[in-house]
């Protein structure tokens, strides 16, 4: 008697989910609407809460989330993990602070999926430079000021060795991520590059969030700014003419006032 032949289980999809800044409501319709469908979300610390209590009561959790001198799970764990379940035929909704291809790896986790023959869909999100100058009144570019901007990530391999020369100054913003630890090399180093040391500068903590600081100064006083302050991640760092511009903190105020 022939036997009946058992359908392989179908591979499942990761979902590489822009969660924004933190409000949930920044979030996209397509990311709202895989969240509260997921059944397994593997998330970043970075994600509000506010956004994971989105989900089903009964979805699965799983948190990788990294700090600067802890990872909950290396980033090569991370890229199995994420292969390994859809493998197993589950839909994997992997949710990041801000925007996949900012900052966030997706790349990495991407290639690692492609590699392993899983399918791989893209949902970006409100980067943490868009929704933290928004939500501080800041323009990053503005045509009396600023016709450039620059993303850099403060906090990675060979930061002494990069060059950002020409990345700040005159008609130029620049946004730093991860740049609160290391705020004091950042500054030594683009005074060096040759930036003037009363450029204004903005630090923007929990940008889009109930408890959002915006803190203003200048380049050469960005490390007590951040220290005297005890500004904590996740926290943005925008240099530039633009973060002192008059209607900066006129427009933070009435973005609060809508909130």
């Amino acid at each position: 008697m022939a036997q009946t032949a058992v359908p392989s289980r179908a591979i499942g999809t990761v979902h590489l989910v822009g969660a924004g800044p933190g409000d949930p409501d920044l979030l996209t319709l397509r990311a709202a609407r895989l969240i509260t469908q997921a059944q397994l979300i593997v998330h970043d610390g970075l994600v509000d809460p506010a956004i994971l209590a989105m989900a089903p009561a009964n979805a699965r959790f799983v948190s990788v989330a990294k700090s600067r001198a802890r990872h909950t799970m290396a980033q090569d764990d991370i890229n199995a993990l994420l292969v390994r379940e859809a493998l197993a035929g589950n839909d994997v909704v992997r949710l990041k602070g801000g925007d996949p291809f900012v900052f966030g790896r997706g790349g990495e986790e991407a290639e690692a999926c492609a590699a392993a023959g899983v399918p791989v869909s893209v949902v970006p999100g409100i980067s943490a430079a868009m929704g933290a100058a928004a939500a501080a009144g800041i323009a990053l570019t503005h045509r009396d000021a600023a016709s450039i901007v620059s993303f850099v990530a403060g906090q990675c391999k060979g930061l002494t060795e990069q060059d950002w020369a020409g990345l700040a100054g005159k008609g130029r913003t620049l946004v730093i991520y991860m740049g609160v630890a290391t705020a004091a090399a950042i500054t030594d180093k683009l005074i060096a590059d040759g930036l003037s040391p009363d450029i204004p500068v903005a630090v923007v903590e929990n940008a889009t969030r109930y408890d959002m600081r915006v803190l203003r100064g200048v380049l050469a006083g960005l490390d007590n700014l951040v220290t005297t302050h005890r500004v904590k991640s996740p926290a943005l760092i925008i240099i530039g003419d633009v973060a002192a511009r008059q209607n900066a903190a006129s427009l933070a105020r009435l973005a609060e006032t809508v909130r």
